[in-house]
């Protein structure tokens, strides 16, 4: 699962990383960022691969009465995108979420009373990197505004996150790259579950 990340990236990182412009509201990233306070970060969509903007984290289908289902969609199973209900209309509305990192925990004792702390990225000399999601442009019609939302796609783990993520056995869709375009160009998802996709991953325990 991935429900924090590090987003502290900069206009000029996202020019020189991803080859988007970023002309929105004012954005300050954050070392430590929690999905489950809904937070605002940027994204880059696949209807505008040339420009980054902001998405709130939890992603509201088109069907929904109110932002109430977030708190569950914060995460999206890559292997079951086209059955949920909550993900199966933005299959192919592919994004980036743009971040410098991301956090999980291994549990060193049955109850999880013992947890080590790590801070995990790609492994690409320290340049922010993108994690594959989904979005949706939902209209509230009590607060008569459009909200753009986001859910991070997430796989099977591999070698090093089935260690670290000891109890669930999943990570984020950590993309190169090369493996972002192919993502936003909305590749089947076949091509990025694991083992058919495994980026190379850097862990540290902080």
């Amino acid at each position: 699962m991935c429900y924090y990340v590090s987003n502290l990236v900069t206009k000029k990182e996202m020019k020189d990383a991803f080859g988007v412009t970023y002309t929105g509201p004012k954005f300050e990233g954050s070392g430590f960022l929690n999905g489950f306070t809904h937070p605002k970060t940027p994204i880059v969509t696949n209807e505008d691969p040339e420009s980054a903007i902001l998405g709130a984290w939890g992603l509201v289908p088109p069907w929904a009465k109110n932002r109430d289902i977030r708190k569950s969609t914060l995460n999206a199973r890559i292997e079951t995108l086209a059955d949920k209900p909550s993900f199966r209309d933005s299959v192919n509305n592919r994004c980036l979420v743009l971040v410098t990192g991301f956090y999980e925990w291994k549990w060193h004792d049955a109850k999880g009373k013992q947890k080590e702390k790590f801070f995990i990225r790609l492994n690409n000399d320290n340049r922010p990197f993108a994690l594959g999601g989904i979005y949706n442009s939902w209209h509230d019609r009590e607060k008569n505004e459009t909200l753009m939302s986001f859910a991070v796609v997430t796989s099977g783990a591999n070698d090093l996150m089935a260690d670290i993520h000891n109890t669930k056995d999943r990570m984020p869709l950590v993309l190169t790259a090369q493996a972002a375009k192919a993502w936003l160009k909305a590749q089947p998802t076949e091509r990025f579950e694991f083992p058919a996709y495994d980026p190379d991953l850097v862990a540290i325990s902080v």
